[in-house]
């Protein structure tokens, strides 16, 4: 049995289905036991319980991997990163007190404690504690991942397609390397099967610069929105009016930096080609991740509301490198 964290959620949703795939039996733990299940029953669920350090080990019991996706993107209901990277720590506990053999920990490209942003420098204290802890580890470092129910993409097009201006920050030449989830979802499971202690960066076959990327997701929705190019400052803070415009609802209070200073030369390619976005921006014309709801209102995108269905094959999966 293995043991994913979130597996209704986003990257956790991709992890499980090839688990389930493989024949694995999975349990989830999870902050949203009441979301709806794409799996039919198949997972059992167990609630977080980071405050509870018995409950949190019993939840784990039994499994023989764990896959962790758990992180907040961005302070939100009085969780912040270090609130984040605390609650990351009692995950490992538990999991060492379970007798979990494995954690395969999905972070982030360059992840460093002398980051600018909290985001960057709690991922980089999240990996120290996932190599400190007993268990043998592989950790996967993905770009901007896109795919079923994705945030950038979606929100991109959401934006695009309603607004006559559209907020870059800074000079957006700064290079993104857009990695299909299905092929972050490989590259964990087979991780998950080795003993070996491991750091892999999970980037895509093409790179852009995000000014293109904005420009092609636009094209492909039919829209030809200007675009402004702002400091970071002013869309990664306050007021909520710019952020919704470009900022924080891209990519969560990293957009402007998540490839500063890029993905590490000679990093692992996922093993399906990355096909042009213009195939997933194709069914991502309603909306946003977390949605605009019915009415078609502009609100902040991660609230509320439906992903639209992304199929796996409009993402790229055909075609191995």
């Amino acid at each position: 049995m293995d043991a994913v964290t979130g597996a209704f959620s986003y990257t956790g949703r991709s992890i499980t289905r090839r688990l389930l795939e493989a024949g694995r039996e999975v349990r989830t733990l999870t902050g949203h036991p009441s979301r709806p299940d794409p799996f039919g029953g198949k997972v059992s669920v167990v609630p977080y319980a980071f405050d509870d350090a018995a409950a949190l080990a019993a939840g784990l019991r039994g499994a023989e991997v764990l896959y962790n996706t758990y992180w907040v993107r961005f302070p939100y209901r009085g969780v912040a990163f270090d609130q984040a990277l605390r609650n990351t720590r009692a995950l490992l506990q538990g999991a060492e007190e379970a007798g979990v053999r494995r954690v395969v920990h999905i972070s982030i490209t360059n992840p460093s404690r002398g980051s600018a942003l909290a985001y960057f420098r709690g991922k980089a204290l999240a990996e120290e504690a996932v190599v400190r802890s007993g268990m043998s580890h592989a950790i996967i470092r993905p770009t901007v991942i896109f795919g079923e129910g994705d945030v950038l993409i979606n929100n991109i097009a959401w934006l695009a397609r309603r607004l006559p201006l559209f907020g870059v920050p800074g000079t957006g030449t700064y290079r993104v390397r857009p990695v299909f989830v299905g092929d972050v979802a490989d590259l964990a499971v087979d991780a998950g099967g080795r003993a070996d202690n491991s750091v892999t960066d999970a980037v895509g076959p093409e790179t852009y610069t995000f000014e293109e990327l904005v420009r092609l997701v636009a094209r492909a929705v039919g829209r030809r929105p200007r675009l402004l190019h702002l400091p970071p400052t002013l869309l990664l803070g306050p007021p909520l009016p710019l952020r919704w415009m470009g900022g924080l609802v891209l990519c969560d209070r990293v957009c402007g930096a998540v490839q500063l200073p890029g993905p590490t030369p000679g990093g692992l390619v996922g093993r399906r080609a990355l096909r042009a976005l213009r195939d997933l921006v194709g069914v991502a014309r309603g909306a946003p991740r977390g949605g605009a709801g019915a009415c078609g209102r502009l609100r902040p995108p991660w609230r509320g509301g439906a992903t639209p269905s992304v199929p796996d094959a409009a993402a790229g999966r055909a075609r191995g490198l």
